[in-house]
């Protein structure tokens, strides 16, 4: 089971679809693992380079934990104008629900950098909120 959330910047959309990993969670020993999958979509007229990356990941203890580094999944990608970039990553949080957001640094080929939000996306065990 899936969800998908979305948010329009000024010339980025950014979509993100989360799955729940049942077969890598345990709720014993407080351990929900999800992968999320992030579309980057370039609506704008400049090429964009994807520099770094903020998360704020909350658990619903309230917990948080901030992750901060250079690009995603080990890459910088450049997103032409008019062009997508997908990638696939993960989060472990200690409780059956969560939620992630944060913000992508991009630069044009002119230096300008361009901060660009991440809409909140729930983490959610299926049926956890039914």
């Amino acid at each position: 089971m899936s969800s998908v959330f979305s948010q329009e910047n000024s010339q980025v959309d950014i979509n993100a679809q989360v799955h729940f990993i049942e077969e890598q969670s345990d709720q014993y020993n407080e351990r929900f693992v999800f992968s999320y999958t992030i579309t980057i979509e370039n609506h704008g007229p400049e090429t964009l380079q994807l520099l770094t990356r903020s998360w704020l990941i909350t658990d619903a203890n309230g917990n948080k934990v901030s992750v901060e580094g250079d690009g995603v999944v080990g890459q910088q990608p450049v997103i032409a104008a008019g062009q997508s970039y997908q990638y696939t990553s993960g989060s472990i949080i200690k409780t059956p629900l969560g939620t992630m957001e944060g913000f992508y640094m991009l630069k044009d080929l002119h230096g300008k950098e361009h901060k660009v939000q991440i809409p909140v996306f729930r983490l959610a065990v299926p049926n956890i909120l039914n």
